[in-house]
């Protein structure tokens, strides 16, 4: 089993930490697998460019390829509508996060709560935070970090990657889950 270092070296994420992906076919497996997938993508997604694409443009290629409904957190969801795409909501990271954990919730679509829960384009910090609390009251749900550092506190996350490594890896994703 691989292993990987947090990239924010202060935070102590406790005993169990989140299994490296070695291979972006693991997140297809588990897309597939999953009954009910969501992506979470943040601001960063909009001001993070990957090989002269947007973030934002693998998230809308994720989501589009894994047919996967994607939450838009901030004001980036402005920057989606300019590109043609529609996320199936936006609101705060927060708001969400609390959204995946609460058992009375019955998702977007009223057809009941998720079980997989990918997050990218989020503040390292934040995200931290996210998880953390994602980890210890949404026993059910899986969660995946699909940025660049690694996140502990996820139940997978890729290790710490190189932004080549990294464009290369959301690449196999969209590709294997159907995508252009």
């Amino acid at each position: 089993m691989a292993t990987a270092e947090p990239w924010q070296k202060a935070e102590i994420p406790g005993p169990t930490k989140a299994l490296v992906i070695t291979k972006p076919e693991v997140v297809v497996a588990m897309v597939k697998k999953a009954k009910r997938p969501i992506l979470v993508v943040g601001h960063e997604a909009a001001e993070t460019e990957i090989k002269e694409k947007k973030l934002l443009d693998y998230a809308i290629h994720i989501s589009e390829a894994g047919k996967i409904p994607m939450v838009v957190t901030a004001h980036v969801v402005g920057e989606f509508i300019k590109k043609g795409f529609q996320p199936a909501a936006s609101m705060p990271a927060v708001d969400i996060a609390n959204r995946l954990v609460d058992s009375e919730w019955k998702g977007l679509d009223g057809n009941g709560q998720y079980d997989l829960a990918m997050f990218m384009g989020i503040t390292y910090y934040m995200e931290w935070v996210l998880f953390s609390g994602l980890k210890h009251f949404g026993q059910s749900l899986k969660t995946i970090s699909l940025d660049r550092h690694y996140h502990p506190q996820a139940s997978w996350s890729f290790p710490n990657l190189s932004v080549e490594d990294w464009a290369q890896n959301l690449e196999v994703i969209i590709s294997k889950l159907g995508g252009e």
